[in-house]
């Protein structure tokens, strides 16, 4: 259902070197760029991830309760892309683990700009 999600940063030239290295730990590239926006994804007909500039020339700003949800097929890569991004600058809330007893395996962290990702696989 989802079709690609856009997250506004007020540096883009961060975002971009972030998102290219977080992304490609799962296999995801640049598929669509402009002045003003890039988006990622591993294919153009699955859901991409995209940075923007706001349009409307403001101050891009954190949603409250947004998250971008990327899915993985291991617990591995959860870890893997947790790590990445913390290494690339971005802050902790939450580390890799078991979340509830349905086998959701989750890690979250938040970007540069401060938006708030999770990586998760489902376990058996």
């Amino acid at each position: 259902m989802i079709g690609y999600v856009t997250l506004g940063t007020n540096h883009y030239e961060q975002a971009a070197a972030f998102y290219d290295a977080l992304l490609a730990e799962i296999g995801a590239s640049r598929i669509m760029e402009g002045e003003q926006f890039i988006a990622w994804g591993v294919s153009p007909t699955k859901p991409s991830l995209g940075i923007i500039k706001p349009f409307d020339g403001q101050p891009a700003c954190v949603g409250n309760g947004s998250m971008v949800a990327l899915v993985v097929d291991s617990p591995e890569k959860v870890k893997a892309l947790y790590e990445t991004a913390l290494a690339l600058g971005g802050s902790d809330e939450g580390g890799p683990g078991p979340r509830g007893t349905s086998g959701f395996y989750a890690a979250y962290f938040r970007d540069l700009d401060g938006n708030k990702l999770n990586a998760f696989c489902m376990q058996s």
